[in-house]
């Protein structure tokens, strides 16, 4: 069930392509669904349909849901970043230098992966009900994938200490007090921060914007984030960059 070298090299274009099939969902041009239709509508009117929550009520909760995922997402992304290094965030390869226990690796092992996943949930609002199913599914099945590969390669490459490491530290939920002891780390904030321009810019676009409850306008800044995002990660010096 692990995830291939060459999926993990070619992890960034799968999961781009994932997310392009849940905003594209192609089935349903053959379908009763109207194209316009997103997961956002679906999930509220549903909850209403059901009497769980009025309409009204059960939009601010699936929005305030979103909004909270995508600040959680961001969050982590740029935490976890910031102790890992953006070089080995993005590199194409996996890399295995030493067990990475500072920051948010105290309390799981796999903050990226988490915050990535918490971040497709809030996107995945702005898609039509089915594309939206079949991405979250998607996407989830492929960071759990790329999550046993990196561990069998932390396996081979570092042996007992990284055997230690996991025995202590959740894989995915977070533990709120933290497992062990924290070594010296120094973080990387700004590198950070460029590296992960496009989870935070729409965050905070989400936060503001998706009380308006336009999807298209939202689907729009998260098109300019993503371009945004491709300026600042040219800005970060070149060893802090790996080609992905």
């Amino acid at each position: 069930m692990k995830a291939t070298q060459l999926e993990f090299r070619f992890r960034v274009w799968i999961i781009a392509a994932l997310y392009c099939l849940g905003f594209w969902a192609p089935w349903t041009r053959y379908g009763d669904v109207p194209p316009d239709t997103t997961a956002w509508l679906a999930v509220s009117t549903t909850l209403a349909r059901w009497r769980w929550l009025p309409l009204d009520q059960a939009t601010i909760l699936v929005t305030g849901l979103a909004i909270a995922c995508a600040i959680a997402g961001a969050a982590l992304r740029l935490w976890g970043t910031a102790f890992l290094g953006a070089s080995i965030v993005h590199s194409g390869a996996m890399q295995a230098g030493q067990v990475m226990a500072a920051g948010p690796y105290r309390h799981l092992r796999n903050p990226l992966y988490l915050g990535s996943l918490l971040f497709a949930l809030s996107v995945a609002i702005l898609m039509p009900p089915s594309g939206a199913l079949v991405f979250v599914i998607a996407v989830a099945v492929f960071y759990v994938r790329l999550i046993l590969g990196e561990e069998a390669f932390l396996i081979r490459q570092l042996g007992e200490p990284y055997r230690h490491y996991r025995q202590h530290v959740p894989r995915l939920l977070p533990s709120l007090r933290p497992r062990i002891p924290s070594p010296p780390a120094q973080p990387q904030w700004l590198q950070a921060f460029l590296g992960e321009i496009l989870p935070i810019g729409f965050a905070l676009c989400l936060a503001v914007l998706a009380w308006r409850y336009e999807p298209q306008l939202l689907i729009r800044c998260l098109l300019v984030c993503l371009g945004i995002s491709l300026v600042a990660r040219a800005l970060l010096p070149r060893d802090q960059l790996a080609a992905e």
